[in-house]
């Protein structure tokens, strides 16, 4: 039994942690809330904690004469090794509970049961920071509910307080179809929540040497879904401006207050270093003068840019040459020949958060457009953008979420525009172009157009299963009739690699009956899992 969590413990928790991960990676899998077959949730922590295995055992020795104590950098090496690992929306939350164990705890001469639920709220705060839209009935909810456990116990008593708070993990993991109507529908808890609590538990063994794993819970049968508000700008606010800052987390924190009072679509982000950071702000507000005031309150503002919505941008007189580049995710042979055609720089899918960043520099540019074309991947994204920040390079993200937005994005790029403007032309030309992704069902589920067994044929679009056959060639017509009796022009058909021979040419003699005006574009897209994926301009 250990009374205070040390570097020893630090690292057979990793160690632990990522044992058990593995052991119960396909059961994590599984908690898809779609019946698709390409649910990685498990695999992706996997990742992640291997990558911060990696740094402690490369690192674990290097302790800096001064600054944090030997926890404390055996706790700063796994969740730097986490974020450069991250692998998916999980990887990169996971990586930002762990920088919130380090800050928390890298100063602290011993680490008991309270400074253990101080690190479980600051891991939770930074978790909530590092999503720019929370919502409940994830990881989020599940690491937060462990977190206020924890405060409550009120004990110096490590071991106690970890099983509390492993304890409370798990009633909140049960809890999570009530918050999400999609975890409901499939009858499934969260996969990320579900991966903490395996985290938790490897603690608890560390702490008590006591096995304390158990399997996943059941949900309990789903009341009403709360109503979760969506972050929107509105149309009140007349002026966008932004910032970077140089300031400590107090001040910001002031700062975020006195921000939140004068405008909407307020988004502050910080690189993590103590004691003084830097922070990215954004905010649209009717009073410059008091925003940048706010700043100047709080730190040094710096790189200050004020946009009038109401203004139209002014085209440069000639070529711009500021050393641009485009980032861009892919899954499958063929997609990845239509992105490098277009001069993008393209990174193989399921990448982690070292891996697009070593994409970004490879680049040279000092101004990078990245595509993630996959929910999964945004926030891996996010987080390379923020580490290509301290290398001095602007790294924008257009949240595609499939390769069929990348490639309308791509077709309107414009070096002679204002990088900024351009960006916003690609978004805009992205979120226009609607997506379907057809495949087989891998297994027997209820979704929201009725039940699927598998091997049916399901019909996704915009992420949401909308049509349920049997036969592929029928289904895809299908989706795309439904799809184009919304409007549309163009239709662009990606094969997949297990896409049987004449699957696009069927589609495409469809289109022309059915639709005699609306242009067809097919190509060999060999993406896994999805015969044929589906976009609409």
């Amino acid at each position: 039994m250990l009374d205070t969590l040390d570097a020893a413990a630090v690292r057979r928790w990793c160690a632990g942690g990522l044992a058990a991960l593995k052991r119960h990676q396909g059961e994590i899998d599984r908690l898809n809330v779609y019946p698709v077959p390409d649910g990685d949730t498990g695999t992706n922590l996997v990742l992640t904690l291997t990558s911060a295995q990696q740094a402690l055992a490369m690192d674990l020795d290097t302790l800096p004469d001064s600054g944090p104590t030997a926890h404390g950098h055996a706790l700063r090496l796994m969740a730097q090794g986490a974020l450069l690992g991250a692998r998916g929306n999980s990887g990169v939350i996971l990586s930002q509970i762990l920088r919130g164990f380090a800050d928390e705890l890298a100063g602290a001469p011993t680490v008991r049961g309270r400074g253990l639920a101080a690190a479980l709220r600051s891991g939770a705060a930074a978790a909530y920071t590092a999503v720019a839209r929370p919502v409940e009935g994830t990881l989020l909810t599940v690491v937060a509910a462990s977190a206020a456990a924890a405060d409550r116990a009120d004990s110096d008593d490590l071991p106690a307080v970890a099983r509390v708070a492993a304890r409370a993990a798990a009633e909140a993991l049960a809890r999570t179809p009530e918050q999400l109507p999609a975890l409901a529908r499939a009858g499934v808890v969260d996969a990320g929540g579900r991966g903490l609590c395996v985290l938790l538990d490897a603690l608890v063994e560390v702490l008590t040497g006591e096995s304390t794993a158990g399997p996943a819970p059941t949900p309990r049968s789903a009341r009403p879904a709360a109503t979760v508000a969506r972050e929107t700008g509105s149309d009140e606010y007349a002026y966008e401006v932004q910032f970077l800052l140089d300031a400590g987390a107090e001040a910001v924190a002031g700062m975020r207050r006195a921000l939140g009072a004068l405008g909407d679509s307020l988004v502050v982000v910080g690189d993590g270093r103590e004691p003084e950071g830097t922070w990215n702000v954004h905010v649209h507000v009717n009073d410059v003068g008091a925003a940048v005031e706010a700043g100047v309150a709080a730190g040094r503002p710096y790189r200050i840019s004020v946009t009038r919505f109401a203004d139209q941008p002014e085209r440069p007189h000639g070529p711009v040459s500021d050393g641009r580049a485009a980032v861009v995710v892919a899954t499958g042979g063929g997609i990845a020949e239509l992105f490098a055609a277009e001069g993008a720089t393209v990174v193989p899918g399921n990448p982690s958060t070292g891996e697009l960043l070593d994409a970004i520099l490879g680049t040279g540019a000092a101004r990078v457009v990245m595509l993630p074309n996959d929910p999964n991947t945004q926030a891996v994204a996010s987080a390379a953008a923020r580490e290509a920040h301290r290398h001095g390079i602007k790294v924008s993200v257009v949240p595609t979420r499939s390769p069929v937005q990348a490639l309308a994005a791509l077709a309107v790029r414009d070096a002679e525009r204002r990088f900024e403007d351009d960006v916003i032309a690609m978004a805009e030309a992205a979120g226009a172009c609607r997506y379907a992704e057809v495949c087989h069902a891998s297994r027997e589920a209820l979704t929201v157009a009725g039940p699927c067994r598998p091997g049916d044929v399901l019909a996704l679009v915009e992420g949401e299963v909308h049509l349920i056959g049997t036969d592929l060639t029928d289904t895809c017509a299908a989706v795309v009739d439904r799809m184009l009796g919304g409007g549309g022009e163009m239709v662009t058909l990606l094969a997949g690699a297990d896409a049987p021979a004449g699957l696009t040419d069927a589609v495409r003699a469809h289109v022309a009956r059915r639709w005699p005006f609306v242009e067809v574009h097919t190509y060999p897209g060999g993406q896994p899992f999805y015969p044929l994926l589906v976009g609409i301009e």
